[in-house]
Parts: structure tokens; C-alpha cells; sequence
């Protein structure tokens, strides 16, 4: 099948992959009075009084945007909003198929990162939580962390951390097949935008000691020239030992190189210089880093890709649905280290020792018991680290 011609041929028939459905009876005078007016004013002013009313008494509390500006769409660049529609109501057609909440698209015309941050926090009180979506770095550093700190709702980027916990869940299976120590081992990351810069930092965070990250310009080094303030932030925390070169230099003697860059950046040679049983996971999409059959032909023991063409899909769809899901459960106020790691593991636990090989790392994307495995972690961390109001 040709995906693309007959994607666009459905997407014509669809006309819109979501739509709203109404929950309650609004067909004669008493259903009417109920849903509407006059009785709908008792829980305007319930509200009024206390405004967290409005997770019990309206949907508020199951629904979610997914934002975009439109500037970095599906590794398509930047497309503009209404040409990244598609993508989003893609990702909320998942966010209710895998963790029943409701999501809904919010394409912003605007590539201030000021006017974006004041738009959605202006927007913030419909909504259980916030998903941003395709905005380009640096720019979407920026807007995370401002809105992290100031909303009291849960705000995830998932590019960014979606790609870095689902990296982290096949790392950690991989790991275990290949029988090396998260600590001990040496880990390239080829791309350091948005996903590769969370992917170092969250993997730093579940111990990986050992981590040098690239772009086009070769090895990332702490005092390098031209460092965007993402990349020298980086540059502190990865690197260690102050190497310097292109990205072979950087593969010699690695043990795992993940790519969020771009297609055929990588040789047979760079892989076969390697550490033993090395482990790939060329995400680049749609066309990966390396054939996959051209990596395991140079000796890779694992590769993992973003396609679901090929083996071990690296796909963010097993993060989001369920990782929204749990913080929704217990109004959790933000999505924080402990919930990720969480879901991390989470994802990873659904794959059993006995069905573990190097074709099957991750479940599928449409295993709904790994979105529930997820909801559930992720809720039990919100509570455990005290930023869930309920419980």
C-alpha cells in the first residue's frame, strides 16, 4: 500500500478524524433545564465560589489541547498551523482511542514564544492539562518551563519527553538482553534539538553516566563557538571526558546511539566501530539514520527505528495517551521527573523475560494494556511525590 496517497484519499473521506459527542439528554423541556438554562446556573456559581469546582462539574477535568505553532510538524519543518491540523487531531484521536481522554487541536498563528505562553495560559482554565506539540527549539524550552511554573495543571511536551521516555523504556530492555549496566555504559545521541537534548537529560536521570551528544556540526563540547543557550546548558552535563569530532569519532566504542536527526548519517563503518552487541535506535523519520537492514548487517544486536515497518517501533503513542491519562486520575499539578521514569518503566514492564528478544523490545502502540500499565505508574508516582490533589 502506498501510506501516503491513500492517507490523503481517507483524510478526504473523514473530513476530520474527531468529533464531539454530547454526554447528556437535551431532547425536551425538563432535559433542557436540567443541562442548560435555568439550572445551569447552580453550578456557574458553585464555581464562582471555588473555581476547583470545575474539575467535578464540568469536563475540564478529562480534557486536554494539543498545541502546536506549526514550526517543526512531523519532520516536516515548519508548515504553518493549519497544515499541522492533520497531525493533531491524529494525536487526539490517540489520547481518546488509548487513554479515553479528550483531547482536542489548538493550532496557534504565532511564532512568539510571549504570545504563545500568554495565549495558552489565557486558555488554561478549560483544561485538565496541556500537550504542546511540534514547536521548534529552542523556542519550545522556553515555552515548557515558563508554563510549568505558571499553571497548576500538567504541562508535557511530548516531543520532547514522550520521545525521551519511550528512548528510555527500549534502552532499558535492550540493556537487559544485551546484559550491560545502564552506569557503565557510553551513549551517543546524534540531533539536539528538542528530543535529543530531554532524551540526555532524562537518561542522566535514570543513570546513564556516560552521554556525548551531536548535531551537524559534529560532537557538542563544553566551550564550543555558536552554542545556542540549550546546547551550552547541555554541554555542562554531557561530554565529560571533552571529546571532540564528527559523529564517527563520536561512535567509536559506544554501546548505544540513539538518532533524532535525519536520513543516512550513519555508515556500516561507524557501526562496526562500536562496542560489542551494539544497540541502535535510528529515529529519524521517515527515512532512519541507517537501513536497518544495512545496521544488523554491520553487527548491530539491537535496532530500533520510528517506523512500524520495521521491527522494535520507537513510538511516542505509548507514552502520552496513558502518561495523561494517570495524572488526570489525581489532578496532578504538573508531569515531574518521577512520573516520567515512571511511565518509562512502565512501558518497559510490558514486555515479560519470556517474550523480551531483539525483534521485541517495546509492546506495540496499540497494546492498551501498556497505556493502563502507564496511567497506573504514572498516577502512583503523582502520589507518591506528593503533587496529586486527589487520591
Amino acid at each position: 500500500m502506498n501510506y501516503r496517497e491513500a492517507s490523503l484519499k481517507k483524510h478526504g473521506e473523514w473530513k476530520g478524524k474527531i468529533e464531539m459527542v454530547c454526554r447528556v439528554p437535551v431532547e425536551n423541556r425538563e432535559a433542557l433545564s436540567l443541562a442548560y438554562t435555568p439550572g445551569v446556573a447552580e453550578p456557574c456559581m458553585a464555581i464562582h465560589h471555588d473555581v476547583e469546582k470545575s474539575f467535578e462539574l464540568t469536563r475540564r477535568w478529562n480534557t486536554v489541547p494539543v498545541i502546536t505553532d506549526g514550526t517543526a510538524v512531523l519532520g516536516l519543518g515548519d508548515i504553518g498551523p493549519e497544515a499541522g491540523m492533520p497531525v493533531m487531531e491524529g494525536k487526539c484521536a490517540l489520547f481518546k482511542a488509548y487513554g479515553n481522554v479528550d483531547a482536542y487541536p489548538l493550532c496557534i498563528r504565532s511564532k512568539d514564544t510571549e504570545e504563545i505562553i500568554r495565549t495558552i495560559k489565557l486558555l488554561a482554565g478549560s483544561f485538565g492539562g496541556i500537550n504542546l506539540e511540534d514547536i521548534s527549539a529552542p523556542r519550545c524550552f522556553e515555552i515548557e518551563t515558563r508554563l510549568k511554573e505558571e499553571l497548576d495543571i500538567p504541562v508535557f511536551h511530548d516531543d520532547q519527553h514522550g520521545t525521551a521516555i519511550v528512548s528510555a523504556a527500549a534502552l532499558l530492555n535492550a540493556l537487559k538482553l544485551a546484559k550491560k549496566d545502564i552506569g557503565e555504559i557510553k551513549l551517543v545521541i546524534n540531533g539536539a534539538g528538542a528530543a535529543g537534548i530531554a532524551i540526555a537529560k532524562f537518561l542522566l536521570k535514570l543513570g546513564v553516566k556516560y552521554v556525548t551528544l551531536c548535531d551537524s556540526k559534529g560532537i557538542i563540547c563544553k566551550g564550543n563557538d555558536g552554542l545556542n543557550p540549550a546546547k551550552k546548558e547541555i554541554a555542562e552535563i554531557t561530554n565529560l571526558n571533552r571529546l571532540t569530532g564528527t559523529l564517527a569519532d563520536a561512535m567509536k566504542g559506544a554501546d548505544v546511539l540513539i538518532g533524532v536527526s535525519g536520513p543516512h548519517c550513519i555508515t556500516k563503518d561507524m557501526v562496526r566501530s562500536m562496542a560489542e552487541k551494539p544497540i541502535l535506535f535510528t529515529c529519524a523519520n521517515p527515512v532512519p539514520e541507517i537501513d536497518p537492514k544495512d545496521a544488523k548487517e554491520a553487527g548491530a544486536f539491537i535496532v530500533g527505528t520510528g517506523s512500524s515497518e520495521n521491527p522494535n517501533q520507537i513510538n511516542n503513542v505509548l507514552v502520552f495517551p496513558g502518561l495523561f491519562r494517570g495524572a488526570l486520575d489525581v489532578r496532578a499539578n504538573t508531569v515531574n521527573t518521577e512520573m516520567m521514569i515512571a511511565a518509562a518503566r512502565g512501558i518497559a514492564s510490558c514486555v515479560s523475560d519470556r517474550q523480551l528478544s531483539v525483534d521485541y523490545i517495546l509492546p506495540y502502540a496499540y497494546d492498551k494494556k501498556a497505556h493502563k500499565a502507564v496511567a497506573k505508574a504514572v498516577a502512583e508516582a503523582a502520589i507518591a511525590t506528593g503533587v496529586a490533589k486527589i487520591k
